[in-house]
């Protein structure tokens, strides 16, 4: 395969040029400005003009549901969203049934995840049954492989758990996943506690159930050493909070989902339960300084936290709806629409938070374009306008249908194969 006339931009070397890209046996062999000696009948040509070419992008944080809650996701149909939205390696969260507590779930989701055409990895949860009171075997679950621990979903209430985790991880190199919610805070989750709950007469979610864990484990994560990542991100305190204990020498990481730094609370009104998730949409300052925390840094890894539920699910009353909504089909855009179009980041240190981050943490081989490198690609038109209406995913909860988007995924390549193509 050869890939001519787009954009190379590959966020780990700082290129931004216009290469043609060789591709044999599932590598690049060549980059180059023109390449035309190896050409052949055989050869599948991909003409990538006025597109960008980039690492295939990484989501660190998905929820394909398999097994136990399958008719919200599979791990087939969990792949096919994914490659629909550049993305060639994924890392699902153990939160199933049963959970991925043990090496026996751990191998079955691998080896059913071998087969799709992206790369799967699989996250093993912290505690059994994501109780917080047993550690799981780490070791074994690590030699099993498993990429990272979370109990994504469920807190870690207890802080001398959660310490001793962070350092069992720590002595494995490890990174440890942390959803930061005090339920004790929360009267309705889904919803921020302001001005949009009190419009809909219910006692929401207030930031500083989130803000207070993270201080928290900010502090445990600097005494800890270890490679601590705080997830979906969605307080501008708790961005502050990191910014501190990072200068201060904590390992910490810290994702932010494309609904984070798009929408707020007032999405609600409009979009009901579509816009309900953990945690939950806050203010238009949150959003801001959520958005200077990806500008300086701060924020290392955009996350999905793609969450499918059903139809069925989403249909019910506001407090009784679960959280979440999919991710994986319009991540790339609305981080086009929403940072890159506005200025905030340049298309590289969109693709830099979407790709080599990620792989650094996890100690993936992927994320690069570079000669020898494996042969995962998206290539997007960054100019294009369209507007999301129907998806592979299984189900379709998200505030984003129907919404003007900018950035199409043309190709995404895995291995060097084209596993998906809207031509």
């Amino acid at each position: 395969m050869i890939i001519k006339n787009g954009i190379v931009a590959d966020p780990a070397s700082g290129l931004y040029e216009h290469m043609d890209i060789l591709i044999k046996n599932g590598k690049i062999e060549i980059i180059a400005p023109e390449i035309t000696d190896d050409l052949n009948n055989d050869s599948e040509v991909i003409d990538a003009s006025g597109m960008i070419v980039g690492p295939g992008l990484i989501d660190t944080h998905v929820h394909f549901r398999d097994p136990g809650f399958t008719y919200k996701e599979d791990i087939h149909t969990g792949a096919l969203a994914a490659a629909k939205g550049g993305f060639t390696t994924v890392v699902c969260m153990a939160n199933t049934l049963p959970t991925v507590d043990n090496v026996d779930t751990l191998k079955d989701n691998l080896a059913r995840g071998a087969k799709e055409n992206i790369r799967i990895y699989q996250a093993a949860a912290i505690s059994h049954s994501l109780k917080g009171q047993e550690e799981v075997d780490m070791t074994a679950l690590k030699a099993a492989g498993a990429c990272g621990f979370t109990d994504d979903g469920i807190p870690l209430l207890n802080a001398e758990f959660c310490y001793n985790a962070m350092e069992a991880a720590a002595r494995l190199d490890m990174p440890v996943s942390l959803h930061e919610e005090d339920s004790s805070f929360i009267r309705n989750n889904g919803i921020n506690h302001g001005k949009v709950s009190e419009k809909l007469g219910i006692y929401g979610s207030p930031s500083i159930a989130e803000e207070s864990l993270v201080a928290r484990d900010c502090l445990l994560a600097l005494r800890s050493g270890a490679d601590v990542v705080i997830q979906h991100i969605s307080s501008g305190i708790s961005v502050d909070l990191i910014r501190t204990y990072k200068k201060l020498g904590a390992k910490l990481h810290a994702e932010a989902t494309p609904h984070h730094f798009t929408l707020t609370e007032d999405a609600v009104l409009e979009h009901g339960t579509l816009a309900k998730m953990n945690p939950p949409l806050r203010t238009e300052n949150d959003r801001k300084q959520i958005i200077e925390g990806l500008i300086d840094g701060t924020i290392d890894l955009i996350a999905t936290d793609h969450a499918p539920h059903s139809a069925e699910e989403k249909s019910k009353p506001i407090t009784e709806a679960p959280s979440g909504i999919i991710g994986l089909e319009t991540s790339l855009a609305l981080g086009i629409t929403s940072l890159v179009k506005p200025g905030h980041l340049s298309i590289l240190q969109l693709l830099e938070k979407m790709t080599v981050n990620p792989a650094k943490l996890y100690h993936m081989p992927y994320g690069t374009i570079s000669e020898d490198a494996d042969a995962d690609l998206v290539i997007f038109d960054p100019d294009e306008k369209w507007t999301p209406t129907e998806y592979v995913s299984k189900s379709s909860n998200t505030p984003f249908t129907g919404m003007e988007l900018t950035g199409k995924v043309k190709y995404t390549v895995c291995g060097g194969n084209v596993v998906y193509s809207d031509r």
